[in-house]
């Protein structure tokens, strides 16, 4: 089995997404599950995930409706306002712990001016409320500050399951392994609460650098830190067009895998820890 941990879907109907204002023409349109239907089957993907696109309740609310009616897609990672700790509880207890798809939630913390965006006192109390109630968080950064700023994260809520989206940007493009990036990754990586999703390398890397020959040191790197035990993937559909189409996108990763893992391990990485971290059954 496996799990495509990050999917987005948007509505530009329904929310604003104010990101695509400044993001390639390509993406500047609504995106709905039924497109995927056709590449997820010829991908070989059995399940999936959503995962906020907006820094507003409509987007998550858009989201749970459509996984309602969406048999493979099993869970949904929201938006919270974890600056507003009231409203967070308000909106937890209200609505979204009464929410079989609700398993995560996500702010779009590489658009914040500030790397340290998560420090703030009333962030760092509502991410202590999701430990609480054992709801896991990803983290979508794109600099080392991110990582650092994550690292202290964990000394506050060490019992906040995290993990981080895209791997938080390796230095594909430059070809570069593994400077700061790698540094704070090792560092990560000792916290058994931390996770690593191999997802949106595309994006990362750029379309000329999106092959497994480019990826594999990365994802070697990435899986001898974390372990086999701490690992999962994700096709960042529909962002990962930019770089290759959905079938393409997981050809590779498939490919890079395949290559590194066998048996239980690669098992693990495809569907089992993605099911421990998300806290999922699937029959």
């Amino acid at each position: 089995m496996i799990i495509d941990t990050h999917i987005h879907i948007w509505d530009t109907g329904k929310s604003s997404y104010a990101w695509l204002q400044g993001a390639p023409e390509l993406l500047k349109r609504t995106y709905a599950i039924e497109e995927l239907e056709a590449a997820r089957k010829e991908a070989g993907i059995d399940a999936g995930i959503f995962v906020q696109a907006d820094v507003q309740m409509e987007d998550s609310f858009h989201m749970l409706e459509v996984a309602k009616h969406t048999g493979w897609i099993k869970g949904v990672v929201s938006w919270l306002p974890l600056a507003d700790t009231a409203r967070t509880i308000t909106l937890l207890e209200q609505r979204l712990l009464k929410e079989d798809y609700f398993v995560g939630a996500r702010h779009l913390i590489h658009d914040e001016k500030d790397p340290q965006w998560l420090l703030q006192p009333s962030v760092i109390e509502s991410l202590k409320i999701l430990a609480a109630h054992q709801i896991p968080y990803d983290v979508v950064g794109v600099l080392p500050e991110h990582m650092e700023t994550v690292l202290k994260v964990a000394e506050r809520v060490p019992d906040l399951r995290m993990v981080l989206d895209h791997l938080n940007a390796p230095p594909i493009d430059r070809n570069k392994q593994f400077g700061r990036w790698g540094a704070f990754l090792q560092e990560m990586a000792k916290n058994k609460n931390m996770y690593a999703k191999i997802s949106g390398l595309g994006t990362v890397a750029g379309a000329e650098n999106f092959n497994a020959e480019r990826l594999k040191p990365y994802i070697d790197f990435v899986i001898s830190q974390f372990t086999p035990e701490r690992c999962f993937c994700g096709g960042d559909w529909p962002v990962s067009l930019l770089a290759a189409d959905y079938v393409n996108t997981w050809r590779i990763y498939k490919e890079v895998l395949a290559a590194l893992l066998e048996g239980e391990q690669l098992e693990k990485v495809y569907s089992g820890n993605a099911l421990k971290f998300y806290d999922l059954e699937i029959d």
